[in-house]
């Protein structure tokens, strides 16, 4: 099996501008090199059926992806209506400012199949594509964020994947991220 960095990945995930919430203290291409030659610790399944997350150990300075949102740091969130790329439709997202995560236990690596990545426009040579990484303190998945839900279910059209809402899934999303959020710094 063979591991592949996405242009959508890539830019979020190794940004250009030094935000210090992507990947830390690793190249792109050493981090893919990792996951091509290192087998994760386990293999989760995604929210469709080409979605796998693969689970490492944080071999990088890294920090978590998200922090609880409490009384002391509530004043810190910010929101903003944005798109991650200039084909998709601006949503509302919130983070914190001023705020920095610990460093990440885990790096789960999500990764699409690449029959998917076709139909999404993003050709790969490899069997699969990176299109996230969630920097956590324990060995499983957070919950996709509600908006990235709606997202795709809209379809790879306005920048999704075509997959319909699951209910349940999305007030299990809800819950946790009503007390928590992604952050960004300097």
């Amino acid at each position: 099996m063979s591991i592949a960095l996405t242009a959508f990945a890539r830019a979020r995930l190794f940004p250009d501008d030094g935000r210090a919430n992507g990947l830390r203290g690793v190249t792109p291409d050493a981090f893919v090199r990792h996951l091509n030659t290192e087998a994760p610790l386990k293999v989760l399944d995604g929210y469709a059926p080409f979605c796998k997350l693969h689970v490492h150990r944080n071999w990088t300075a890294t920090r978590c992806l998200t922090v609880p949102v409490t009384d002391d740091n509530r004043h810190l969130l910010r929101s903003a209506y944005e798109a991650r790329t200039d084909g998709e439709l601006p949503v509302l997202v919130r983070w914190f400012e001023g705020v920095t995560a610990p460093v990440a236990d885990y790096l789960l690596v999500i990764v699409y199949a690449r029959d998917q990545l076709l139909k999404e426009g993003d050709a790969i040579d490899a069997d699969w594509g990176i299109v996230g990484c969630l920097a956590t303190a324990t060995p499983e998945e957070i919950p996709m964020a509600p908006i990235t839900m709606m997202r795709n279910a809209l379809g790879v059209e306005e920048g999704g994947s075509g997959v319909a809402l699951d209910a349940d899934a999305y007030r299990r999303s809800v819950a946790f991220w009503a007390y928590n959020a992604n952050w960004r710094g300097g």
